[in-house]
């Protein structure tokens, strides 16, 4: 009898993904599903996308969602988990979103400790109004507000959003990860679930960034996005745990 050993898993709608070949929003909806359903949680948890391609979560996660406006995802997270400290409540940023317009709210969560989870998608661009210059883009990198690339005497530097937050004294957990790669993508996986389980356990703050392709506001393939990824952002936005004051958790 043959065993089954991949399927769709439990929270994840029955959609057809209209997000951009290459794109990593995707694969990280799949991640965030599965451990949905492997920490069984799925039933309790609420998700808080605000503006961007990141707002779409709700057609394909099958869990309650607190939409929140453009960069108030933290603080509408914060109002969920306050008053129903038994819901596991994670947000599902952009970087033109969480570190942009809602860097204040982000920051302050992260400093008063609050117990949510933060997914953060670092694509280096405002992905759904047409490829932007972000906090996040490149030196150099060409956008359709820096044509000749950023120039940080005019644009400042890219911003390290998840550095920033380590230095919070209520930031518990903070990883950055991709997904351009299965080694990433298993390892984002991995992050993200002990993101869950310090909330689980109620320590504090958690937030994983994950570095992702956009092959379409790149103008690029999805390979040489994936690429450009590991060759480039990766030297700017190191992988790496930043922070983590949890250790072990169950």
């Amino acid at each position: 009898m043959a065993k089954k050993v991949f399927e769709r898993p439990k929270y994840l709608k029955k959609s057809v993904f209209h997000y951009c070949p290459g794109c990593g929003h995707s694969i990280i909806h799949r991640l965030v599903a599965e451990l949905l359903d492997e920490l069984d949680i799925g039933k309790k948890a609420i998700c808080v996308p605000p503006a961007g391609c990141a707002v779409l979560a709700y057609n394909y996660l099958d869990v309650d969602m607190g939409e929140a406006p453009h960069g108030r995802g933290a603080a509408v997270a914060t109002g969920l988990k306050r008053t129903l400290p038994d819901k596991i409540v994670f947000t599902y940023q952009g970087d033109g979103d969480i570190a942009a317009i809602g860097t204040a709210e982000t920051i302050h969560a992260a400093n008063r400790g609050e117990n949510i989870t933060v997914i953060f998608v670092n694509n280096g661009v405002y992905g759904m109004t047409g490829g932007q210059m972000a906090p996040t883009t490149l030196e150099g990198q060409n956008s359709t507000t820096t044509p000749g690339g950023r120039d940080p005497a005019r644009d400042g530097s890219p911003l390290d959003l998840s550095q920033m937050l380590a230095i919070a004294k209520g930031s518990v957990y903070i990883e950055r990860t991709a997904v351009n790669s299965p080694k990433n993508i298993r390892r984002t996986k991995r992050a993200i679930k002990k993101a869950f389980k310090v909330q689980m356990a109620g320590l504090g703050f958690s937030l994983v960034e994950v570095l992702s392709p956009c092959p379409t506001n790149w103008k690029m393939t999805p390979v040489d996005a994936a690429k450009w990824v590991e060759e480039h952002v990766t030297k700017i936005f190191p992988l790496k745990v930043i922070k983590d004051k949890a250790g072990k958790v169950t």
